[in-house]
């Protein structure tokens, strides 16, 4: 299996934004379709991609304003995403397609199951909230959030930024990102639509996940007729990360 790489991709004009995403695979392979996190790239799925049992036509995208894709002048949402990757996958001439997301991605393939017409034959969600309730202490930490602080934390993270984005500002990304985690509005988390679901939901927790609790999970799961829940022991919020193995061993099992 290829690796997502940042060469052999496109870009893809959407909403007054540049969307980058890479595909690879044969064309008449399963395709599955993979979302990244806040402020990463879809290189940070590379790690699992050679641990796929079955051959897939692997969709990759950068979420606007992430790796090679540009911010554009449109709010920055949940809602948006979809719509991105939903426009990507239009492009592609792909009518149905499994998801693996992870966090912000994994909310953005929620908020795309629940609605018909996105056609998600299954759903992988690792490190995903449904919602981010008002007293939840988490609200407050993502709050805080500035470009000066991920850069001091996460400095690799901003140096491949700089490197791959053809209109490179950090801060004016992280201004852009802070209030969608923080939305409340019906642009934002699915929340209880995610009843709407109907495709089989693999929800994936790190058991040492500080930014999404059990409890959030284990509601997630229960709202989902049929959802299975994964929880995995010493891993945190990057449980294909940390545990890419045991993670994997279900996730190759779920996509059979």
């Amino acid at each position: 299996m290829e690796h997502f790489n940042h060469h052999s991709g496109d870009h893809l004009a959407l909403d007054s934004a540049k969307i980058y995403f890479e595909v690879h695979g044969d064309s008449t392979d399963p395709p599955l379709l993979f979302l990244h996190g806040g402020l990463g790239t879809l290189r940070d799925f590379n790690d699992v991609l050679p641990r796929l049992a079955k051959r897939f036509r692997v969709i990759g995208i950068d979420s606007r304003g992430h790796g090679k894709s540009t911010l554009g002048t449109a709010a920055m949402n949940y809602q948006r995403l979809a719509l991105d990757a939903a426009g990507v996958l239009r492009h592609l001439g792909v009518e149905r397609c499994s998801v693996v997301g992870f966090s912000d991605g994994g909310i953005t393939a929620l908020r795309m199951a629940a609605q018909a017409d996105m056609r998600v034959e299954r759903l992988v969600a690792i490190g995903t909230d449904k919602m981010l309730k008002p007293d939840d202490p988490v609200r407050k930490l993502l709050a805080g959030v500035t470009a000066e602080s991920w850069t001091k934390k996460f400095p690799e993270t901003v140096a491949l930024y700089n490197a791959l984005n053809p209109q490179p500002d950090f801060k004016g990304l992280v201004d852009a990102i802070v209030p969608m985690w923080l939305d409340d509005s019906p642009s934002g988390y699915p929340g209880d639509c995610v009843r709407q679901i109907s495709c089989p939901l693999l929800a994936i927790r790190g058991d040492e996940d500080h930014l999404v609790s059990r409890a959030s999970v284990f509601e997630l799961v229960e709202q989902v007729k049929g959802a299975k829940l994964l929880n995995i022991p010493f891993a945190g919020h990057e449980a294909h990360k940390d545990q890419a193995e045991a993670v994997m061993a279900s996730v190759n099992r779920f996509l059979e």
